[in-house]
């Protein structure tokens, strides 16, 4: 099975909820939405697992990856909520609202939760994955952030739309 079916099939709820679909309105890096990214993430993850020959549980993956930049606000703004000013630096504290959104909303596991509060590791130095569904989000994740920040991604937020609206067809 293609990557994109494993992440429609654990991750199509997820994707089709009203809130993670706004997400497509916030910016990640460069132009790149939150959705998009977060995809995208899934995907190379999902790659990586494969690659590298790595058992792990794929619904967990899929979710917790789905998941991981879960905090429903542009952080680029100069007009964040107030909540969220007050909080500090984003990567350093997008994790815990990634992580408490997912769970008010989704039915996330230990495992899920572990995964999302950990993704921003080593710059979060105290939170390090416990699980190796967690190391291929946080790998994934780095690799996907840098791909778009240097603005040399294989993929745009158009492509992501329009591979989400085929396979659930």
């Amino acid at each position: 099975m293609k990557a994109e079916q494993v992440i429609l099939k654990y991750g199509g709820d997820i994707l089709a909820h009203k809130l993670v679909i706004k997400s497509k309105d916030c910016v990640q890096h460069g132009d790149i939405s939150v959705y998009t990214h977060c995809f995208m993430v899934a995907k190379y993850a999902l790659l990586m697992s494969r690659l590298f020959n790595v058992r792990c549980n794929t619904r967990a993956l899929v979710t917790g990856v789905l998941l991981h930049d879960f905090f429903m606000y542009d952080w680029h703004r100069k007009k964040m909520p107030e909540e969220m000013k007050k909080l500090g630096l984003h990567g350093f504290t997008h994790p815990v609202t990634a992580a408490k959104n997912a769970r008010k909303y989704f039915n996330v596991s230990k495992k899920e939760y572990d995964m999302i509060i950990c993704h921003m590791f080593p710059l979060t130095i105290t939170r390090v994955p416990h699980s190796k569904e967690g190391w291929l989000l946080c790998g994934a994740d780095k690799w996907c952030s840098l791909l778009e920040t240097l603005r040399i991604q294989p993929y745009d937020n158009a492509y992501v739309d329009r591979l989400t609206e085929s396979l659930r067809a």
